[in-house]
């Protein structure tokens, strides 16, 4: 089906062509109401779809934003992008969203393939790598358009970003493990990754030492923010001494609960268990987890106010915003009496 045009429009309404941009373009000018109407009436009949090429020539604004995720089967970064993606729908953007798989590599590709088709602004959760970090930056302070890092950050770049306190996270996790007693409490956490998984342990030791937990029981153990890796680290647990764990992330939660309920142990009978992120487990295991809840809708509500100053205000200050997480407790953690 031919697609309907401004000219098609103005001829059987009998004005010009400029009258009907400026009327279907809600634009200031003299045009009677009735006039008006008549116009919107022949683009709902014919089913005018304008042309946002052809706008973006004369706007300079392709009215499109750009979303980079590390993992889109993660439930808190899915999560992100679907409430992100209503947000700019709401606001009259399209938002493109494409996954890097947690490599610097395709975080880099995909910044340079968005911004090539001509998109708006930028949002990146940036890959958890670490040795990429400078080529990374790099690559941000030569891109033409304006960029949101979200959830994760870059020491080594300046931008406008919006994350949950990690630290203040860790803390709380910890806080709510020693209220109930615990005092041999095992972390495993994603350190060799992003900043944020270094944070929560910073404040889950924070909390420890105001106990004054001896440093040998305050064991960190790695992996990434993946279930199989997770998997493989739940080893640690089960070698230890520990009552308690403390997950950095819902998918080391679920990896985590997976080791133990093939082991045989359960939460919290075993093992009293704190995730992270209150995304996924609930929907998959039981007990329902006690978690520290970071809120999609929320960060992405700070994301897009962000990206929507930036572009009406290109020039002015960055701004860094750090939102507080909540510590939702449910069932996986038990008192020692």
């Amino acid at each position: 089906m031919a697609r309907v045009t401004l000219k098609e429009i103005a001829h059987e309404a009998g004005v010009s062509i400029a009258t009907v941009s400026l009327v279907l373009n809600d634009r200031p000018c003299r045009v009677a109401n009735a006039t008006r109407e008549r116009i919107r009436a022949i683009a709902r009949e014919k089913r005018y779809v304008p042309n946002q090429i052809a706008r973006s020539l004369v706007t300079q604004r392709s009215r499109t934003l750009g979303l980079v995720v590390p993992n889109i089967e993660s439930r808190y970064f899915s999560a992100i992008a679907c409430q992100l993606e209503r947000r700019c729908r709401a606001q009259g953007y399209a938002l493109f969203i494409t996954v890097s798989d947690d490599q610097v590599e395709n975080d880099i590709v995909l910044l340079r393939q968005l911004a090539n088709r001509g998109v708006d602004g930028l949002f990146l959760i940036a890959s958890s790598e670490r040795d990429g970090a400078d080529l990374l930056a790099e690559e941000l302070g030569q891109l033409s358009v304006p960029l949101v890092m979200v959830d994760r950050y870059l020491n080594q770049f300046a931008c406008d970003r919006v994350r949950f306190d990690s630290e203040l996270g860790g803390y709380l996790a910890a806080r709510c493990l020693l209220d109930h007693g615990h005092r041999r409490i095992l972390c495993v956490a994603n350190v060799h990754g992003s900043n944020s998984g270094r944070d929560r342990v910073r404040g889950f030791r924070r909390a420890l030492a105001e106990e004054g937990v001896e440093p040998m029981a305050t064991k960190v153990v790695q992996s990434s923010y993946h279930i199989g890796s997770a998997y493989e680290a739940a080893g640690h647990l089960l070698k230890s001494n520990a009552t308690a764990v403390f997950a950095t992330s819902d998918s080391i939660a679920l990896g985590t609960l997976k080791r133990l309920y093939q082991a045989g142990c359960r939460v919290p009978a075993d093992y009293s268990l704190v995730s992270y992120d209150n995304s996924s487990a609930d929907a998959l295991f039981e007990p329902a987890l006690t978690a520290i809840e970071q809120d999609a809708a929320e960060l992405s509500e700070h994301a897009l106010c962000l990206m929507l100053r930036r572009l009406e205000s290109p020039e002015a200050p960055s701004v860094d915003e750090v939102l507080p997480p909540r510590l939702v407790e449910k069932d996986s953690v038990r008192t020692l009496g």
